[in-house]
């Protein structure tokens, strides 16, 4: 893995804190918005966001979060699901033991040590100094290791023409995308859509914060209550929690 702090230089347009349009790049089947991160508010490894997901919290069959992710990222659908994109999904748990079932999203995990990242042959998968994983659509080759490479099934790759594509959510055919944690949201200092829907639908079953920060609402909780990361056998440190699972 490379070292992060070197990273957020040459692939600042993805960590926007006053995010300004100054230019479009073409390339075969690709057009990209990219966006200029004022310098005086670089990223840096002080704070590490993440998710805790309470499952006693998520109702089996609301989907308000799948749905805010969808809309705020402006991925639509083609009518196939096998090849559409989804940065997030409900994905329903049953305890064969005890017949406990448990209905949780899941999308990327933003892990440390993460897989994706690791294999990506030119540097288009990249960490943030603050933990979020994200994909530079202007050097992915659409190679697919990083698919291969998650455990968590959480990358989509673009296989249908984009149109109407959201300026701070740059997409393209024949490239690899997932879940942003919704960057620039959080470098303008708003919560993560799916956060805010599943908030506003009343559940209050995603929390979204700085996990280095003792005194946040979302370190405190995983310092007092029991967690768990999804495959936590792989050590991969992940940015997303879970309760009740």
């Amino acid at each position: 893995m490379r070292n992060e702090p070197t990273d957020q230089g040459r692939r600042g347009f993805l960590g926007t804190a006053t995010a300004t349009v100054v230019g479009i790049v073409a390339v075969p089947g690709l057009s990209l918005v990219a966006l200029a991160r004022s310098p005086e508010v670089p990223v840096d490894n002080k704070s590490r966001w993440g998710l805790l997901i309470d499952t006693a919290k998520c109702s089996t069959d609301c989907t308000a979060c799948v749905t805010a992710c969808s809309t705020e990222n402006g991925l639509t659908g083609h009518g196939r699901p096998a090849s559409d994109a989804q940065w997030l999904r409900k994905v329903q748990i049953k305890d064969k033991a005890t017949g406990r079932a448990v209905s949780l999203p899941v999308g990327c995990q933003h892990c440390e040590q993460a897989p994706c990242v690791n294999v990506c042959p030119t540097g288009a998968s990249f960490r943030r100094a603050d933990g979020i994983v994200l994909v530079d659509k202007h050097i992915c080759i659409g190679c697919r290791y990083c698919m291969m490479a998650c455990p968590y099934k959480a990358r989509s790759f673009g296989h249908e023409e984009m149109h109407d594509q959201k300026p701070y959510s740059p997409r393209g055919k024949g490239t690899v995308e997932a879940c942003t944690l919704c960057v620039h949201r959080v470098d303008a200092g708003r919560l993560p859509a799916c956060v805010e829907a599943c908030q506003q639908d009343g559940h209050q079953a995603i929390l979204f914060g700085d996990l280095k920060d003792p005194n946040s609402a979302i370190a405190k909780r995983l310092a007092a209550e029991p967690t768990r990361q999804l495959r936590e056998a792989l050590n991969l440190n992940t940015g997303v929690r879970y309760q009740g699972v």
